[in-house]
């Protein structure tokens, strides 16, 4: 059998045994988190702009310096340009190739002996005046080049390949904005969640000391004893105790924003955290396809596959035989001792290249990369099958967080109520400092949890953006404005 047989048999079986791979992309058919009663599909936030959703101009801007200066972001830029560049080199292969050449020589003989004498007569004609030595002057110019021709599709597999790995290092770069901007959202509304924490200790902080004089006073009148002023003092140092920490964290987060915007040297105190935060958007409906269609690192993810496909391809058919033409333009012009010689030429030709004694080698890189391709698609329906399970975790657990503000609102208000009887009914001798202690113990203990609660919503919130790929229909309506009402704090 002939060695082009042998070649052409090998790669059609390497086609007929490993197909372009199929991952296993089944889905549940929906997430299984509530749905709102209705959405407003003309209210979708941009993929690329989720976190305005929040409204909140600070946090807007803090994600666009960041989305600019952060070094991930540099990075991450610099690394699409450079699968940009791979890709021009990488296809650039496939082109003619050739260079223009030029020469330019002079060249001074001194003839020492032989040659012919000028005159010299010869049986029928004279020759007159020939010599051998002399200045002469030579130019020459050529044009080869040398082409592949793709009879079998090197070029489109190789093209593939190359926009699959621009695809993928897009997404990349997507991926690594997402998850910048929610770094720096989680990070914005973490401060803000100490603030009002720091606002809590000192809000506690200032009720015990009006605690601490009414009981210094009750005492000094004969109307308590005099053990009670150093009771609540205990718990008015805790607090105080709790500030000081609170304060601490809360310029260390700040200094983490300022540097995750690339603006590092500004002093903490550019960084506004008010203390409270709004409300976290409804859960919404949206279905696996959607993800598919806006998560980053699952477009990625499928972009790899079909690099991964087209360097497979480009692998199987180095087996296949190479055509290369190769045409030529060359001109010489030789000046010498008067005389001009000047020539021009063209020539054109070809090479057949078939590989024989490297097919073991070529078959086993064939092997090599259909190796890579099947874990290119598993890695593609592992990254769908996580995406989906961050998404509906996220969104199951945004609408748990909802639910839990919801209840925990209604029972700090009460809590309070209870604290302020306890507290007039101390003033007015009808109730002791356990049970006002105690009052307030509950509504401190109650108010906490709803400060947790509403921070971990909105964080939770980041997530949720971060896990379907953007915003979703009716979140800028749901999501209460940052600047809106704070709780009440006094006492």
């Amino acid at each position: 059998m002939r060695p082009a047989a042998i070649s052409l048999l090998a790669c059609l079986t390497l086609v007929a045994c490993a197909a372009k791979p199929k991952p296993d992309l089944r889905l549940p058919a929906a997430y299984e988190a509530p749905q709102p009663a209705q959405a407003d599909a003309q209210a979708s936030v941009a993929l690329d702009r989720w976190w305005e959703t929040f409204g909140d101009a600070q946090l807007t801007a803090l994600i666009d310096q960041a989305l600019v200066a952060n070094p991930d972001a540099k990075t991450a830029a610099a690394r699409l340009r450079e699968a940009r560049a791979s890709r021009v080199s990488a296809l650039s292969a496939f082109l003619p190739k050739g260079d223009l050449s030029g020469s330019a020589t002079h060249t001074d003989t001194d003839q020492i002996k032989g040659g012919l004498p000028a005159g010299a007569q010869f049986p029928g004609f004279v020759i007159p005046g020939v010599s051998f030595g002399g200045p002469s002057d030579t130019y020459s110019a050529n044009f080869d080049v040398s082409w592949e021709v793709d009879l079998f599709g090197r070029l489109w597999a190789a093209r593939r390949a190359a926009n699959a790995d621009v695809a993928a290092a897009t997404f990349d770069y997507q991926a690594t904005r997402t998850s910048l901007a929610a770094q720096v959202a989680d990070s914005y509304f973490l401060a803000r969640g100490l603030a009002i924490q720091l606002a809590d200790a000192r809000e506690a902080a200032r009720i015990q000391r009006e605690l601490y004089d009414l009981a210094s006073k009750r005492a000094q009148a004969g109307l308590a004893a005099t053990s009670e002023p150093d009771r609540i003092a205990g718990d008015l140092a805790q607090s105080e105790a709790e500030a000081a920490r609170l304060e601490a964290e809360l310029q260390a987060e700040r200094r983490t924003l300022l540097t995750l915007a690339g603006r590092i040297s500004e002093p903490t105190s550019n960084v506004d955290t008010p203390p409270f935060v709004g409300a976290a958007p409804e859960v919404p409906a949206t279905l696996p396809s959607d993800l598919l269609l806006r998560r980053p690192d699952v477009r990625s993810a499928e972009a790899q596959l079909a690099g991964a496909v087209g360097r497979r391809d480009v692998a199987r058919l180095a087996l296949l035989p190479t055509f290369t033409l190769r045409p030529g333009l060359g001109w010489q012009r030789i000046e010498q001792s008067g005389t001009i010689q000047e020539s021009s030429s063209w020539s054109i030709g070809g090479a057949l290249s078939q590989p024989l004694l490297d097919i073991p080698n070529l078959l086993a890189q064939a092997r090599v990369y259909d190796a890579r391709t099947q874990q290119a698609a598993a890695a593609y329906e592992k990254a769908v099958q996580t995406a989906f399970g961050e998404a509906e975790g996220a969104m199951v657990r945004l609408a748990a967080d909802r639910r839990r503000v919801a209840l925990l609102v209604d029972g700090e208000a009460r809590a309070q109520r209870a604290y302020r009887a306890a507290r007039l009914g101390y003033s007015l001798g009808l109730s002791d400092l356990q049970t006002t202690l105690s009052a307030e113990q509950a509504w401190r203990a109650t108010r906490t949890q709803l400060t947790a609660a509403q921070v971990q919503a909105v964080r939770r919130a980041v997530q949720a953006f971060k896990a379907v790929g953007g915003g979703w229909p009716g979140a800028a309506q749901a999501a209460s404005a940052q600047g809106g009402q704070s709780r009440d704090r006094t006492g």
